[in-house]
Formats: structure tokens, sequence, C-alpha cells
């Protein structure tokens, strides 16, 4: 799991925000961040001199909710030893078991659920709160919701929508996030320019399930009707993120293949080869329709990344199963997959399922997959090595000051591999054109050979110190994988 902490200066009372989960959750923080910050909040990076402590939380799977509670039993241990006067907790792990919370955790000052986060500057600003604040899930932020970028400043996530309509057996979200929720094409793009206008070169859209975006809106504006218009801000990259495989239409296949600012990019979890267990899954298409969509988005948009997302070890899954699942990545060569060890999740469909699976044999499931990927990965890299590519400059990379770090347009922030550079010089925020001269299983290492003109761009003044490197350190960085949808 992630943890995203934020800092900036105001003038009122300390806070620390500990953020867990996916970068939909993140988003979430950031509106929080924002009405905090409009309250006169000071944000600060370690918890040891924050007066208000807030834990967002995650409730996905079993992991997430023990990480979830170990961090939240932590960070009340500075209200013990520390200046911290309030302790809030807020997010999924609140909406999926609020009451038992509210039993187990007295150090816990306020409660709030996923639909009440946006309420926690007048919470905390009122004389006497509620301590938990627990609505049906159906709020979602708007473009003049006071909201903090927690991402470096060239880059974003914009979420387009919150909740999800599908009923996938092993899925707690709809639970945890309520119904299909679309925000206006005119309210998205507001923000959009406002991110831009910031700086933002890249935006991430997400939601539960992007493809789904706008039916729940008067007159039914589908998602290429939203990137129509996204392509007319001022940024340079747009990538596309939680597509569900239902329905993808030929008109947002074109605006993907034809809109240079559409990344070459597609997040679409597939989660499972078998027909069996899709239909066990209740993911409303079969491998034949799934295998046809993917080979059809991939021959009409050149170049793609295409990353996915499988699920190994749901009660009924046979080794007849796994074998489909090992044959089709196989088969379809995914430049990015992540694979998930089930979880049983009390409350979903799959809870109820008999012929559970071993967690033995979970793993050893899990270990296979993520070998085939591993060599396919390595293998696709190679193929990298001498072209050229476009890359978005983070800075210098965290193992090494010898080496900065950067992204292709197929690589999202914090799930890709990386590309680091070894010769040459860049800003943080800046685009090179870098030439790939080694491949390692998930990362790429190459060389600036051309740069745009640093006067021509804005900086800010964390970035205008430039970084430099020479050298030629190989490194091999592990995967990470988002949640599966």
């Amino acid at each position: 799991m992630k943890k995203a902490n934020v800092a900036k200066k105001s003038s009122k009372k300390n806070l620390y925000m500990m953020t867990l989960g996916c970068p939909k959750n993140r988003v979430d923080s950031e509106v929080m961040l924002g009405s905090l910050q409009h309250k006169g909040y000071t944000l600060v990076q370690e918890p040891e001199g924050a007066d208000v402590i807030v834990v967002n939380t995650c409730a996905f799977l079993k992991a997430a909710e023990k990480e979830s509670v170990d961090s939240i039993l932590e960070m009340a241990e500075y209200k013990k030893a520390g200046k911290c006067s309030t302790l809030v907790v807020t997010g999924c792990l609140v909406q999926r078991h609020g009451d038992a919370l509210l039993k187990e955790l007295p150090e816990v000052d306020h409660f709030l659920g996923t639909s009440a986060y946006f309420q926690i500057g007048d919470l905390l600003a009122a004389e006497a709160s509620p301590r938990q604040v627990i609505p049906d899930p159906e709020y979602i932020h708007s473009a003049s919701v006071p909201k903090v970028n927690s991402m470096p400043g060239y880059t974003a996530y914009l979420k387009i929508s919150e909740g999800c309509d599908n009923k996938c057996a092993f899925c707690i979200i709809p639970k945890l996030r309520g119904l299909q929720r679309s925000r206006t094409i005119e309210d998205i793009v507001k923000e959009a320019h406002q991110l831009a206008d910031s700086g933002v070169m890249e935006l991430n859209l997400v939601a539960q399930d992007l493809t789904a975006y706008g039916h729940d809106l008067p007159g039914k504006p589908k998602l290429h009707d939203l990137l129509k218009e996204l392509v007319k801000v001022d940024v340079h990259w747009i990538r596309l993120h939680y597509a569900y495989p239902r329905v993808f239409p030929d008109e947002l296949i074109e605006v993907m293949a034809k809109e240079k600012k559409i990344a070459k990019y597609l997040d679409m979890p597939l989660q499972h080869a078998s027909d069996r267990l899709l239909r066990s899954m209740k993911r409303g298409r079969e491998s034949m329709f799934l295998k046809e969509l993917v080979a059809k988005i991939r021959a009409r948009v050149g170049g793609l990344s295409f990353r996915t997302s499988m699920i190994v070890g749901l009660p009924g899954e046979t080794e007849e199963d796994f074998e489909i699942l090992k044959d089709f990545v196989k088969e379809q060569r995914f430049e990015r997959l992540g694979v998930f060890q089930y979880s049983d999740e009390e409350g979903t469909p799959a809870f109820e399922m008999e012929n559970k699976v071993p967690k033995r044999t979970i793993e050893r499931r899990w270990r296979e997959i993520m070998a085939i990927q591993k060599k396919i990965s390595r293998e696709q890299n190679k193929k990298l090595v001498g072209t050229t590519m476009e890359v978005l400059v983070e800075g210098r990379s965290p193992e090494t000051d010898l080496l900065l770090v950067g992204r292709h347009q197929g690589q999202a922030p914090e799930i890709d591999g990386n590309v680091y550079i070894n010769d040459g010089m860049a800003y943080p925020g800046e685009l090179v054109t870098i030439e790939v001269t080694e491949a390692h299983d998930y990362d790429l290492v190459g060389k600036v050979i051309a740069r745009h003109d640093p006067k021509q761009r804005k900086h800010t003044a964390r970035d205008e110190v430039p970084a430099h490197v020479r050298g030629g350190e190989k490194i091999v960085s592990p995967p990470t994988w988002l949640a599966p949808r």
C-alpha cells in the first residue's frame, strides 16, 4: 500500500495526514487537505509535530484492513506521547466497520465515512462535533471544492466518477463507495484547467469504472465525449485507469488512436480467462469477447502499453482453470500485469462460495503467473534497446544521486516500472528524449539525447536546480501493482 504525506505552510494548527490505498483514496485526501488548508491548518511531514492527525484508510482486502488498523494504532501513540490532541479516521475502513471501530478504538476522536470526508474542516472547527459521521455513500467532489494536489507538481490524479454499478463477486467496493456517480464534463474540464494552470502536465483519469462514465447523467455522455474536451486542456498526457472491459465503443478507441494527448496506455482489469471463472466472478463477459476486444484495441492504437490485472484462487478455481489463465497470459503478452491472490472478504458473494482454494495453492499459482510475466516484460524491454522515446523526468533516483528517474507514456506513476537516466541532465517535470541503452525486468536505462529549451518552460522554486548524472549504474526495481477492480 502506498502512503502519501503532503506538506504546505499556513498559520494555525499543524496537521499530519496518512493516506492508505488506491489513487481514488488519494483524491479524497486531496479534498480533505484543501478543506483543512482553507481553514488555516499547516500541513507537516512528521506526526510528532501535529496537533491533528488524519488517517485515510483502505478496506478493499484483509491485508489493507490490517495495515489501516495498525496505522491507526501507530498514530494513536502520538496522542499519548506527542502534542496531538485530535485523531481522525476516514475512508473505507470506517464505512465498512464503523460500529466496531467506534467501540474498539476509544483513542480515535472522529470517524468519517466515504461520503463524509469533505466535512472534515467544518467538523474540526466546531466546538461540539459528533464522534461518528457515516452517511450512505453518495458524495462526489466538484471543481469548486478546495483541493491540494499531493503528487509532484507536474502530475495529478483526476477522479471523473465515484462508486460502481457492477456486481463482481469478489469486490466490496459498491458497498463502500456506493453506486455510480459521474461528474459532468464541464466540471471535470474545469478542474483539468485548474490543474494545468498550476503546472500539471500529466492527468491520470481514475474512477471505480472509467468506461461506465456518464451513463447516470442527463443526456448520457460517454467517456470519448469527455476525452474530446479534455484534449483541449494544456496538458501533455492524459492516461486512462480502471477501464472495465464491458462497454468499449469504437468511438473511444478512435479517440485513443488519433488524439496525441491521450497516452498510449490503457489499464483494463480482465481478472481471468476461464469462462467458468468469469461467470463465477460475475464479470459479464466471456474470454472470447475479452480476446477480441484486446486485439481490436491493440490493432487500432499503435504502440499501446496494455495493463491488466488477474486474480488467482477464487473459490472453485481448478488446475484446469489456472492452466487456461496461464495460456492466456502467454498468448496475450501484456506489457503490464498485476496478479492478486484472492482474499475471502465477508460481504461479497464470493465469500459464500464453496470449494475454497488452499492458501498454499493460491500462493503457488501467483508465483507461476508472475514468473511468466517477468520473462515477458524483460523480453519486451530488450526490444526497446536502441530506440528513442520521450520521458517525463521526475528527479534524482531514490536509490542513488548518480541517476535520474523518469517515465515514458507507457508507465503510470507509482504503478509501473521507470526509466533511469545515467547520462545527461534535466529538471524535474521536464520532457526529454532519451535513447534506451539497457533493459531490465521492469525498468529501462537510457541517456538524454535531446531536451526542450529550459527557458521555454515554467519553473517552480523546488525544481529550478537541474539534476545531472553521468555513469552506467544498473538498476533493477521490483514492480508495484494497483489493487484489482
